[in-house]
């Protein structure tokens, strides 16, 4: 699978796929386009207009649903706490969310990376999915943040999660889990470092996650995919967003051939854990996911791969409000149970 786009972004970084007529939003069903509705009402500014603050600072997903639903937070029984975990460059902010229960034994454990294409995101706007995870699973799951892009350029992101899943483990009985019941799961560029967790401790011969979640994951920018035409124009990520997002996260032609961004050239996926991969159809990144899909079943990694239509990137997080992201949810959630042994 070619890969030229990324080896060369550092001087094609500007040049845009082209797209094919019509609006890729149309395909949007009605649930999903009722939150792309009220996020236009937002007037956010496009991510690849805007500087790496400014992006940071537009309204997203949450801040949609929250105009939607027009409540008071619902914890969805669910407690939640700040903590700082040390890293390699200082304290990775992060939240430990539990189910309320009463008595019974350490809970299963899960990581959960944001997505956010390591310049923004943070543990605010995707608090949905942990939170919701949490409720399913009956887990506990510690979001970790990471540094971010531009001010901290690959790899300082990997680093920061490699260092939360290492602090998850030895940190197992006091958060009430137990630590042989652990897994990822990573969203957007946070499904890269899920990934590349996973292949670090089996490198390492450090204790590996039982079972990766991989949703719409970042997994090679080859922008020669039919995904990257086809959402050319999309919201609330499109192919332009991608390019920018990997201007500010790479410093140069060196880090982008990096293995750990190339995931779709990888000769060494075999032996990773069984993996669900959740996908979007109107998304750039969604030809990516099934590549990495079908590289790792070629490398013999068991993978439960769905694509659902009619929803976009980071549809994930609103099954409050959109029928697919409730199924999508269903599915993770029953492969992390089976995966714990329920």
């Amino acid at each position: 699978m070619s890969s030229v786009d990324v080896r060369n972004l550092a001087q094609n970084a500007g040049a845009d796929a082209g797209a094919p007529d019509g609006d890729p939003l149309a395909r949007a069903d009605a649930d999903m386009k009722h939150v792309l509705d009220v996020l236009a009402g937002l007037e956010a500014k496009p991510i690849e207009q805007c500087s790496a603050p400014e992006a940071r600072a537009q309204p997203g997903f949450a801040q949609a649903l929250a105009r939607i639903l027009r409540t008071g937070a619902d914890d969805q029984g669910v407690d939640m706490e700040f903590r700082m975990i040390p890293g390699p460059a200082g304290d990775i902010r992060a939240r430990v969310y539990a189910p309320r229960r009463a008595g019974g034994g350490p809970l299963p454990l899960l990581l959960y990376l944001h997505g956010g294409g390591w310049v923004i995101g943070d543990l605010d706007s995707y608090d949905a999915t942990p939170r919701a995870l949490a409720r399913r699973c009956g887990a506990v799951v510690v979001s970790a943040h990471h540094r971010q892009a531009p001010e901290h350029r690959f790899p300082a992101a990997h680093l920061d999660s490699y260092a939360a899943w290492q602090w998850l483990l030895a940190n197992a009985e006091g958060l009430g889990g137990a630590a042989g019941r652990a897994a990822i799961v990573g969203e957007g560029s946070g499904g890269n470092l899920a990934v590349n967790i996973a292949l670090r401790a089996r490198h390492e011969g450090a204790p590996a996650p039982l079972h990766l979640v991989l949703v719409t994951p970042m997994a090679g920018g080859d922008f020669s995919l039919p995904s990257y035409a086809e959402n050319d124009r999309a919201r609330p990520l499109n192919t332009a967003a991608v390019r920018w997002f990997l201007r500010k996260a790479l410093r140069d032609r060196e880090a982008a051939a990096d293995p750990r961004l190339r995931l779709l050239e990888r000769a060494d996926l075999g032996g990773l854990p069984p993996t669900t991969i959740i996908l979007a159809r109107i998304d750039p990144l969604r030809s990516e996911g099934e590549a990495l899909a079908d590289a790792m079943r070629r490398s013999g990694v068991w993978v439960d791969c769905t694509i659902y239509d009619g929803v976009t990137h980071q549809f994930f997080g609103l099954a409050q409000l959109v029928n697919k992201a409730m199924f999508a949810q269903a599915q993770v959630a029953r492969n992390l149970l089976e995966a714990f042994g329920r």
